[in-house]
């Protein structure tokens, strides 16, 4: 599967998310934003308040819930609802040496950025991908969401650690059966 550079970063951000640990309290998407500073001009304030952190905190939750759905009427209702927080402003830049979208401007505030990205990086990929494309990893103790980027659409695992963990299980089970 292919898809632009700036799009499968935006939803590789997205997927990032919806995967933040965040039993830390409000902290967690200071820390999230941190690590992810790339995507925010310099200068931009990375600290949420706790009302802005519990937002984040919906916005990680509505691209988990895009994961989940079991039906393209599921994922539509809930891929709209994280488009309605989302304030598109696109604008074409090559600030890397490659001409390429931004989807949020870069003077608005750092969550409004992150909710813009993350909801047009997973719009993009399930409108022109399929919404099958999004899941929930299927190894026992892992419920991390990923996005499948295999030629045939086969993925089930969030990783090779946890595809070899299940296959490494299943195996022992047959065995010991």
């Amino acid at each position: 599967m292919d898809y632009d550079t700036y799009g499968s970063s935006a939803v590789e951000l997205a997927i990032d998310l919806a995967n933040a640990e965040r039993d830390a309290g409000p902290e967690w998407a200071g820390a999230f934003l941190r690590a992810h500073d790339e995507w925010f001009e310099p200068g931009t304030a990375l600290d949420l308040d706790p009302a802005a952190a519990a937002h984040a905190a919906a916005t990680a939750d509505l691209v988990r819930a895009v994961a989940v759905a079991a039906s393209q009427a599921e994922v539509i209702e809930r891929l709209n609802d994280l488009l309605e927080l989302a304030h598109p402003k696109p604008y074409a830049t090559d600030h890397d040496g490659e001409l390429h979208l931004h989807y949020a401007r870069a003077d608005a505030p750092v969550l409004e950025q992150l909710t813009t990205t993350v909801a047009m990086g997973l719009s993009h990929v399930v409108v022109q991908h399929g919404w099958q494309r999004i899941g929930i990893c299927s190894a026992e103790g892992c419920d991390d969401v990923y996005v499948d980027t295999s030629r045939n659409a086969s993925r089930r695992y969030c990783s090779n650690t946890c595809a070899s963990r299940s296959t490494v299980a299943a195996y022992r089970a047959r065995r010991k059966a």
